[in-house]
């Protein structure tokens, strides 16, 4: 076992999770108890790039849960709180103890490493967020069977290039994370939060944590080359995926539009969208959120 996270959500001003490099299992600068952690483990794929996974829960089903660009295992395992059976997370390349490996990165890559877990896991059910659901997209392309269930969280980008504000603050975000500029970088990441929530205390504390977290790290390099990327070529290729699928968005949220989540509901036989308002799924209805998350997974 590598380390422990912190596995609150979202991370209350007085215990962030340190969830890059080497997560250290202490607690709040308040001086208050540390909430309970849960070890991680490092997984050996079959490609080669050394992942590193929480697994929680047992039995059926099985759900894999993949984060967002820059994230990781603590802000994406709160999804999965009201899902039964085993709960199967991860760390894609470049984030928390998973290799970083050299050379150029995109999608087919992300997918590999989401289909590997889930495939050493047994998983039958998948979450995807942001850029883990544009992995997802790539995975399904591929395999259209290959999950009974599947939702997307937030999807930022599907089969056509984005050229906006959005994408261009991802950029700048590459350079302030190898700069180690906290306050630059905090900004940036306070720019991607939906517009209603900006001016919020916690919103604010959140991202600047976040940034310090980041700098440093190699998650730069993704910042660097996925933007310009799309999951897949051609959306009319999930045509072929028949599991039951559940689109997530939220309004007012420029790094992940609406008209992405509508085009990929609409692309899916058996999708489903849900829209929340510009407060935000994350920040202003949690519990609406893993309600409906579970409703969707957990068997009848």
């Amino acid at each position: 076992m590598n380390g422990a996270l912190d596995l609150r959500w979202p991370p209350p001003p007085d215990g962030f999770p340190r969830r890059y490099g080497k997560p250290r299992n202490s607690g709040p600068s308040t001086g208050k108890p540390h909430p309970p952690t849960l070890p991680t483990e490092i997984v050996n794929t079959p490609h080669g790039v050394r992942i590193e996974r929480l697994i929680s829960g047992v039995g059926e089903p099985v759900t894999v849960f993949a984060h967002g660009l820059g994230h990781g295992i603590a802000e994406t395992r709160p999804l999965g709180s009201g899902v039964r059976g085993k709960r199967v997370f991860f760390q894609f390349r470049g984030h928390g103890d998973s290799d970083s490996p050299p050379g150029e990165w995109d999608y087919g890559d992300l997918a590999r490493d989401m289909r590997a877990i889930a495939d050493l896991s047994g998983a039958t059910q998948a979450l995807g967020v942001s850029l883990g659901a544009g992995a997802l997209c790539r995975l399904l392309a591929e395999t259209p069977d290959r999950f009974s269930k599947v939702v997307f969280f937030l999807p930022a980008v599907l089969d056509r290039p984005r050229q906006d504000a959005a994408l261009d603050r991802l950029r700048a975000m590459a350079g302030r994370v190898d700069d180690r500029d906290v306050d630059g970088l905090a900004a940036l990441l306070l720019a991607e939060q939906p517009a209603g929530v900006r001016d919020r205390a916690d919103v604010q504390v959140f991202v600047r944590r976040q940034a310090r977290a980041l700098v440093g790290t190699p998650v730069s390099a993704a910042l660097r080359q996925l933007p310009d990327q799309v999951p897949i070529g051609d959306r009319a290729v999930l045509a072929a995926v028949t599991a039951p699928a559940l689109v997530i968005a939220q309004e007012g949220d420029s790094a992940h539009p609406v008209w992405v989540a509508e085009q990929l509901a609409d692309a899916l036989p058996a999708g489903q969208l849900r829209v929340f308002g510009a407060e935000g799924a994350l920040w202003s209805a949690r519990a609406e959120l893993r309600a409906l998350v579970a409703g969707f997974l957990n068997p009848p």
